[in-house]
């Protein structure tokens, strides 16, 4: 009889304990279910910053996309757990963006997004992001990966401000044959336009000026940029070409310098030729590449403007040290494409070149 109770004591403490486990917890002092397992549900964010999506990386069609991401930053985040989710894409297809588990900010924050397959063909990839109650959409490009031209001139294309630029293949390369004019980033936001002399030499931020303030130079000499403004490691991931399109390393510039013959000799087949645009003797500009390099002069630290007719100056978006970034360089009274560095305060052109 003792055993038979003892058996009935032990399947009653059993059942109780299954019993408690699956009973869901309760916050004593305010008698709520506990929605740790279920607090992805409650997930909010008051709004998502479309305009500004910071993309990394490039797609080709046919290409296993890698290192690829799209980041989204978000206001009103309620400090809320989320699972795991994936997004395909439509328009271009064969891409997924998946957005890793973690926990929202409370208050503003960031998504970033991997994108992962290949796509199907060139064009625009979109993803409809539907996340904590609000929709946005991720637009990436999707470039032709065909073989281009070692020369010549390719498709126009425009900026942000609808400016329309001629563009040309070198080498393996494909450059703008103009100087760039957009005041906008590729995002919409607006690129401080500092024509005194003071704010210039003071700020530290992203900013343009007309050479010599004077706006007619901008048609044929488009605008002089502080590296601030085109460098994406101090304008906040933000691109100053096209979309598309990118600031040239300096790695890259040396690759256009070497399949021109190398830095002593490369820069006369980049030059405009005759004295139109540069001041006598322009030596040795034959232009071949196309690249029709203009000098556009330069606007120094202090703010104040040089050397227009006498050479043209080019960032990269390189920068050699906490002050200075590297650039090139074209002369009128030589053939070379001198390499150098200069501080980041100074105005100087930009070419874009194709992602």
């Amino acid at each position: 009889m003792k055993k038979l109770l003892f058996a009935l004591s032990l399947t009653s403490v059993l059942f109780s304990c299954q019993k408690e486990t699956s009973t869901p917890k309760t916050n004593s002092n305010t008698n709520t279910t506990d929605t740790t397992k279920t607090s992805s549900i409650n997930v909010a964010i008051s709004g998502f910053d479309c305009s500004g999506v910071n993309i990394i990386g490039t797609l080709k069609k046919g290409e296993v996309a890698s290192n690829v991401s799209a980041s989204l930053t978000y206001t009103g985040g309620n400090a809320k757990t989320y699972p795991t989710k994936s997004y395909t894409s439509t328009g271009v297809t064969g891409l997924t963006a998946t957005l890793s588990a973690g926990t929202l900010a409370s208050g503003s924050g960031t998504l970033q997004f991997l994108i992962s397959g290949t796509p199907a063909t060139a064009g625009t990839a979109s993803f409809s992001i539907v996340f904590g109650g609000k929709t946005c959409a991720i637009n990436l490009i999707v470039n032709d990966n065909v073989q281009h031209p070692t020369s010549g001139y390719g498709p126009n294309i425009t900026d942000n401000d609808g400016n329309t630029y001629k563009t040309v293949y070198i080498g393996t390369q494909q450059w703008m044959a103009e100087n760039l004019k957009v005041s906008k980033y590729s995002d919409g936001t607006t690129i401080p336009n500092i024509t005194d002399n003071t704010q210039w030499q003071n700020n530290t931020t992203g900013a343009w000026s007309y050479y010599n303030n004077d706006a007619t130079n901008n048609a044929k000499y488009g605008k002089l940029y502080n590296w601030y403004a085109v460098s994406t490691t101090t304008n906040g991931n933000k691109n100053v070409c096209p979309l598309g399109w990118h600031l040239p390393t300096d790695a890259e510039w040396t690759v256009l310098t070497d399949y021109l013959g190398g830095t002593n000799v490369a820069g006369g087949k980049m030059k405009e030729v005759g004295t139109v645009s540069w001041n006598s003797s322009n030596t040795d500009a034959t232009n071949t590449s196309l690249f029709t390099g203009l000098p556009g002069g330069f606007r120094n630290y202090y703010g104040s403007y040089g050397f227009i007719g006498l050479s043209g100056n080019w960032w990269s978006s390189t920068g050699n040290n906490t002050y200075s970034a590297w650039l090139r360089n074209l002369h009128t009274y030589n053939e070379d494409a001198s390499r150098g560095y200069d501080s980041k305060s100074y105005g100087f052109s930009v070419r874009c070149l194709r992602d």
